[in-house]
């Protein structure tokens, strides 16, 4: 009985978890059976996440704002206070189903975001675009040396990384910028297309794969974040040789000989078979890269760069996946994000101000740097400064990390709450400051049927 009134469910106190009930009339509860508790999950999570989107939609905010604050609006932090609420409709037996579930998501959609950057854009920006991504990078990170211990004695949780990973996952956190959300932001203000609006994504492109090459060391150094160490002492060297192995094999041999493909079968051919066989590949890379030992999300990243942008098949396989996933898996994801924060935990006036210290280096180091490198590329000072804020936007790139960081325990609850709070808090500010900084309403060189993003009027993130 003890274990049945922990998990909620009478098939999870037998140790098994059935997919579906026999129904209602012969006495079984379908809340207590997978499917239909997660059917019940996922109408809730998008229920409040779109009407918070519509209610936040006056304001300009990004979808992603409203997603994550649905999840904690449904987390313990809100709504999961009640007990009653949170045994019916988020029991603890359900999380691993509905994770799942999102983590496909998020992996399908980093796919998306790899088939997106186009670094013919960099090119024709020139090396501005990485002097600024580099600018906007490098002050956070360093930065978070300094926080770590400042940030051990704020908040004295027992941690089971060292210094050094925690920096290099702090660092990746404070130092990343949302490409989508940054796209979405130029589009609602109508500079995509304009050359500041090339600089701008050029710049997150580059910053984001900047990221996640951070982001697969942290992960590399953390090992499994149990505590001790697996595997052998020189583990995370091969974790690094064999990702750097992996990336060269997409980029150098499977590229390539996509790009024949392609063009063999043209973009009239390049159809449904193709596309599923992109998606089937895309979730074979994310295996092959957790068997690397860097997660699934890097290896369908990588693949999506390295898909061939010539022939339409990228293209074909961008628009057969992106609806349901910007509609209903990620959207998943974030909720599930914020339904595993519990702004609870942070307590008293030092975490707190933690908090505060982790928003202002967020935001300082990033326009500080991009604010100085853009004008010294002879942008204005107001386009620099927009600039600055601009790359400040965190949003999905940012989840991700936390996720992965509290995944393997280098990040504590109450650090995965800061920084939540550090994520929506400088995601809900980029626009008002955007838009009170660089307003251009679009023009006949540039109207805003010329601007739109794939997918239409979707900024998913």
């Amino acid at each position: 009985m003890a274990a049945e009134a922990a998990n909620g469910s009478p098939a999870a106190a037998a140790g098994t978890v059935k997919m579906a009930s026999d129904g209602m009339w012969q006495g079984e509860n379908p809340l207590d059976f997978a499917l239909p508790l997660l059917a019940l999950q996922v109408a809730v999570i998008l229920v409040i996440t779109q009407g918070l989107a519509l209610a936040l939609k006056p304001l300009r905010q990004p979808r992603v704002v409203a997603e994550i604050l649905g999840g904690i609006l449904l987390g313990p932090s809100a709504l999961g206070r009640w007990g009653a609420f949170r045994r019916t409709l988020f029991p603890a037996w359900s999380a691993a189903a509905l994770d799942t579930v999102s983590g496909l998501g998020l992996l399908l959609f980093l796919f998306l975001v790899g088939l997106e950057l186009d670094f013919r854009s960099v090119r024709r920006v020139g090396p501005h675009s990485v002097a600024i991504a580099a600018a906007g990078i490098v002050p956070p990170f360093l930065a978070a040396a300094g926080l770590v211990p400042l940030l051990n004695v704020a908040v004295p949780a027992p941690r089971h990384a060292s210094f050094l990973p925690l920096c290099v996952f702090v660092g990746a956190a404070l130092s990343v910028t949302a490409l989508p959300v940054l796209a979405c932001i130029l589009k609602e203000l109508g500079l995509l297309g304009v050359p500041f609006g090339d600089t701008a994504m050029a710049a997150a492109a580059v910053n984001d794969v900047f990221a996640w090459v951070l982001l697969a060391l942290a992960l590399a150094i953390s090992g499994g974040g149990g505590g001790e160490p697996k595997g052998p002492p020189l583990a995370p060297v091969y974790i690094l040789a064999s990702g750097a192995a992996f990336v060269a094999f997409m980029l150098c041999a499977l590229r390539p000989l996509m790009a024949r493909l392609a063009r063999r079968l043209g973009p009239d051919r390049a159809g449904d078979l193709a596309c599923t066989g992109a998606v089937a590949c895309a979730l074979l890379a994310g295996a092959a890269t957790d068997a690397i030992g860097v997660h699934p999300v890097f290896g369908a990243f990588v693949f999506g760069l390295a898909m061939p942008r010539d022939g339409g098949l990228a293209e074909r396989a961008g628009e057969k996946v992106a609806p349901l996933v910007s509609g209903l898996m990620l959207p998943l994801y974030f909720a599930t994000s914020g339904l595993h924060t519990n702004i609870d935990n942070v307590r008293g006036a030092a975490a707190w101000g933690m908090v505060a210290l982790v928003v202002a280096v967020a935001i300082g180091g990033k326009f500080a740097g991009t604010f100085a490198v853009a004008a010294g590329t002879g942008m204005s000072r107001r386009e620099a400064a927009a600039l600055g804020v601009a790359m400040s936007a965190k949003g999905l790139v940012e989840l991700i990390v936390l996720n992965i960081g509290k995944e393997r325990k280098v990040l504590d609850d109450t650090t995965f709450a800061i920084f939540v709070i550090m994520a929506l808090t400088t995601t809900v500010l980029a626009t008002p400051f955007m838009t009170a900084l660089y307003r251009r309403p679009p023009t006949a060189t540039t109207p805003e049927s010329d601007v739109e993003l794939k997918g239409g009027d979707a900024c998913p993130a």
